[in-house]
């Protein structure tokens, strides 16, 4: 006998019905399930901008995901407003005996879920959550101390160690189909509607659902060999581009850590310790909820006093840094709410190490500008590259911009792709324009301070600012 007469299913960072682990549970435990989606005010309210590629994005996998329940005679109940009130109001409205949702291991998300358990209980209703988003969760990867890890090789090690085909087992959703609740084609309020529009997704080819990521994925399957050596050089196609998919949950982390583990090789290797790190971070978000909140993992980091320059923020955000690799990375995130993993390093280590502006600042623009932010991974990312986190990059070690724009894109390609405006420089010249004589320049139809910035400041100057900082914060040397 089922143990629920109508459950509610919860859907949020998990917009897929295949390999989906609440919808599984609910349907094998229930004689009708009724999935729902909010699109949520407390999150959306938060958002600077209208034209918001992470709403568009959602928005058409919500419609695609509702299609797809509407070919089993089913449909997506969608509602826009609070889900902390919203949640167990549907509850009533479908007298539905629970809920079940995927968790979310972000600290404001924890605490909305526990409000919303305390209100369905109080009406006599529970709310089951289940892993999904990761394959170890929480502390089931710990030190042999019983402690969480702040090193990755250790934790990854750990990780592929405790790896059995269990835990990559995808989860049989379609054999318990026919208990999805049989309803007619449910309203989905337009963008318009909740205030906001459309942006460029659609020029720039991203496609929502579970059909856009399962395209990307079988595209980078063939690719997936050459990931090592092609993922650092932005202006080649090296990475999977699913991290907005993964984000959002329209593809299955299992599926893909099945096709990195099944693959082998160095590509493949290479590419499943990308998803690793991924776990690395949500984990250490859940274990450590204060890196929510703007502090650094690494406590005597909050005393340093960064100078934060007038204008040097602005610069950056604008990309008008005068250093190519960087404005070109800027503009890319700017255009396209994307940037390349490794640019995403090299603009981060500018901005703390050259500019000397906070770290947190540019979390916070990553966070507004990004399709596929994700609290833990853009925390961490930052943190690793302000030498303020866990595993991070060492404080005295500082990229030099110059020499990773000539070492990963030695040719310019990327460059000239977005500062167009620098596409007469030949390629050697391309990563320090200044250095050109003014009648090259000219002749090169790119004048440096008309056409485009000189450097906002000196990277060896600025380095020796930087080790000054944190040796002063520290009291450490070299």
């Amino acid at each position: 006998m089922p143990e629920f007469d109508t459950t509610l299913v919860w859907l949020r960072r998990d917009l897929r019905l295949d390999d989906h682990a609440a919808l599984y549970h609910a349907l094998k435990t229930s004689r009708t399930v009724v999935p729902v989606f909010i699109f949520d005010t407390d999150i959306l309210a938060a958002l600077p901008e209208r034209a918001d590629r992470r709403v568009e994005f959602i928005w058409d996998s919500v419609a695609a995901l509702k299609r797809e329940l509407e070919t089993h005679g089913s449909s997506l109940v969608v509602r826009h407003g609070a889900a902390q009130q919203l949640i167990p109001q549907l509850a009533a409205e479908f007298n539905a005996d629970a809920v079940f949702c995927n968790r979310d291991y972000e600290p404001a998300a924890i605490t909305r879920d526990a409000a919303v358990a305390v209100a369905l209980a109080q009406a006599g209703r529970v709310l089951r959550d289940y892993k999904d988003q990761v394959i170890f969760e929480q502390a089931e990867i710990l030190t042999q101390s019983g402690t969480p890890f702040g090193v990755f090789t250790p934790y990854k090690n750990a990780w592929l160690k405790k790896l059995t085909p269990f835990y990559l087992t995808p989860y049989p959703v379609n054999r318990y189909l026919s208990r999805l609740a049989q309803l007619p084609p449910q309203p989905q309020p337009t963008l318009e509607e909740m205030g906001f529009s459309r942006t460029n997704l659609a020029a720039l080819g991203v496609h929502g659902g579970s059909a856009g990521a399962q395209t990307l994925f079988e595209n980078f399957i063939e690719r997936m060999a050459n990931y090592k050596l092609a993922r650092d050089f932005p202006a080649i196609k090296g990475p999977s581009y699913l991290s907005v998919h993964l984000r959002f949950g329209t593809v299955s982390i299992r599926q893909l850590a099945f096709g990195a583990h099944g693959m082998g090789g160095a590509g493949a290797e290479t590419w499943l310790a990308e998803l690793i790190w991924r776990e690395f971070y949500q984990q250490l978000l859940w274990h450590h909820p204060y890196l929510a909140v703007g502090r650094a993992y690494k406590p005597q980091f909050d005393a340093i006093d960064w100078p934060n320059p007038p204008g040097h923020f602005e610069a950056w955000c604008e990309a008008r840094t005068g250093y190519p690799l960087v404005d070109a990375a800027m503009r890319q995130l700017n255009q396209t709410g994307y940037m390349h993993n490794r640019l995403r390093m090299v603009t981060a280590s500018f901005l703390v190490k050259d500019l000397h502006v906070d770290w947190r600042q540019g979390e916070r623009y990553f966070a507004d500008k990004l399709i596929d932010f994700d609290l833990a991974a853009n925390n961490g990312g930052w943190q690793w590259a302000a030498s303020t986190g866990c595993d991070a990059q060492p404080w005295f070690r500082i990229f030099n911009p110059i020499t990773q724009s000539e070492k990963f894109d030695a040719e310019g390609r990327f460059i000239k792709r977005y500062l167009p405006e620098l596409a007469g420089i030949p390629a050697q010249a391309i990563h320090a324009p200044w250095q050109l004589s003014n009648a090259m320049q000219h002749a090169y139809g790119a004048m440096i301070g008309r056409d485009y910035p000189a450097p906002i400041v000196d990277h060896a100057s600025a380095r020796a600012r930087t080790l000054a900082l944190f040796k002063t914060a520290t009291g450490e040397m070299e």
